[in-house]
């Protein structure tokens, strides 16, 4: 598709302007992500060696038009203080502000209840992108399909295998004009392998009345189910638990948005070829993170580690090549020259690699330690945690095109990668295999395909 984006629009409310929201949950969701985000919100969980929400912004900055960015969470706004700092001069071009909502709202309900702040200066167009994603963000070109058919709404798309479709919302498509013709959040049965990415472009003048419109039609629904007594419709009185997000004010947009804009000929996906992976549970972060870091490496990123080259340590010969890209090594971290990193391994900062050291598809989060000749694979290791020498954290590999990160092991479903929580510790010649570790544990005995949960005793 060839691009004809605009420069960068004036923030006072000139045609063409979009605001961009992204929508990061709260401490009452996310506890697949459990055990990382006992100690950090998901959003901000680093990845690629950037958080989660980084790559959100990273993608927004590209979009000439915007200059607004609200988070919608509820999260204490305390959580997000030194990221939005950070943020702020990191992306001077946009003006990035955190907005509490009282109690959970849905996705759709938290745009509706911030509606005055995101439609303040008019603009004409509304970028909603779930923080939860890993995926190359083409919102030029999104907007782009949006100006060529004057589009009320456009979907980000992409294929997945049929088996494993009916896990997301699918759409149906006319294959010439990408015009949606219907949508089902987590189909029963086989639809489509066309499905939602959580990506989404709304006209302002379309989506609040959308929203408001299923509001009440929800609320309708309640109060007709109120009126029956249970002796006169037993059914409905299970129907109105059922309910309770409506009673509660949880709108959300897959499940009683999109199904309706269907129905308008104005509402299109986009079909990207590109890669496409939810951050849902703990493990599903080292496939974002080898994605994120394989797409870095194409586009010639400068913060990647240079493979054949000494990053830190004591001595200084760089004749082996112990870097097999892709590789993000902090600035502050500390890397020995013998020790073997990569491919698709991020290291946090203070983290400190020992000489003989091999680490591969994993993530080594700040101020962990691995000691000499320690193997880490298909793992990540908490903050300040510590793997032993000659120790050995394993988890199994997961095909690319998989969006799982559980297999069966003699017949029972356990976590692929192995995951150990903040300050863990591994002992020397220890084996750890296919484990969730809580945090504070220390691994004293081989552990294979379990999940630690006491804090107290070996495991």
């Amino acid at each position: 598709m060839s691009l004809n984006i605009p420069h960068r629009d004036k923030a006072n409310g000139t045609s063409g302007a979009t605001k961009a929201v992204i929508l990061v949950g709260g401490e009452s969701r996310g506890t697949r992500f459990r055990p990382l985000s006992l100690d950090l919100p998901k959003p901000l969980f680093d990845v690629a060696g950037h958080p989660i929400l980084w790559h959100c912004l990273k993608a927004i900055e590209k979009v000439p038009s915007i200059h607004e960015v609200y988070l919608i969470g509820y999260y204490d706004e305390s959580i997000f203080f030194q990221f939005l700092q950070e943020a702020s001069k990191e992306f001077p071009h946009l003006s990035i502000k955190y907005l509490r909502e009282y109690q959970a709202l849905g996705t759709a309900g938290g745009l509706y209840h911030f509606r005055d702040n995101i439609l303040n200066g008019r603009p004409e167009r509304l970028f909603v992108l779930n923080s939860d994603v890993c995926c190359s963000f083409p919102l030029n070109e999104m907007l782009q399909l949006a100006r060529e058919k004057d589009a009320e709404a456009v979907i980000l798309g992409t294929r997945v295998s049929d088996d494993a479709a009916s896990n997301f919302g699918c759409i149906v498509s006319d294959s010439h004009t990408r015009r949606v013709l219907h949508y089902v959040e987590k189909p029963e049965s086989h639809i489509s392998n066309l499905i939602n990415c959580g990506v989404y472009l709304f006209s302002t003048d379309t989506i609040f009345p959308s929203i408001r419109t299923a509001i009440k039609r929800r609320a309708d629904r309640s109060a007709r189910l109120l009126s029956f007594r249970s002796s006169d419709n037993l059914e409905s009185s299970f129907m109105i638990n059922d309910d309770d997000d409506a009673q509660n004010g949880v709108i959300r947009l897959e499940q009683d948005i999109l199904g309706d804009m269907a129905d308008s000929k104005q509402f299109f996906v986009y079909e990207t070829k590109d890669f496409w992976r939810q951050i849902k549970t703990a493990g599903s972060a080292i496939p974002a993170n080898a994605l994120y870091l394989q797409k870095a490496w194409q586009n010639g990123s400068k913060e990647l580690a240079e493979p054949n080259l000494v990053v830190k340590g004591e001595k200084t010969d760089n004749t082996r090549p112990g870097i097999h890209p892709p590789v993000f090594i902090h600035p502050e971290a500390i890397v020995h020259d013998e020790a073997e990193l990569g491919p698709n391994v991020s290291i946090g900062p203070g983290a400190k690699i020992g000489p003989g050291a091999r680490i591969s598809n994993s993530i080594v989060l700040a101020k962990a330690e691995i000691k000499p000749s320690a193997h880490v694979l298909h793992s990540i290791i908490g903050w300040g945690g510590k793997v032993g020498a000659w120790a050995r954290v394993e988890g199994s590999p997961t095909p690319v095109t998989s969006h799982t990160t559980s297999i069966i092991k003699n017949g029972v479903k356990v976590q692929a990668i192995t995951i150990l929580g903040k300050e863990c510790v591994v002992g020397d010649e220890v084996l750890v295999k296919n484990c969730v570790c809580l945090p504070f544990k220390e691994l004293k005995r081989v552990s294979l395909s379990i999940l630690c949960t006491r804090h107290t005793e070996p495991c």
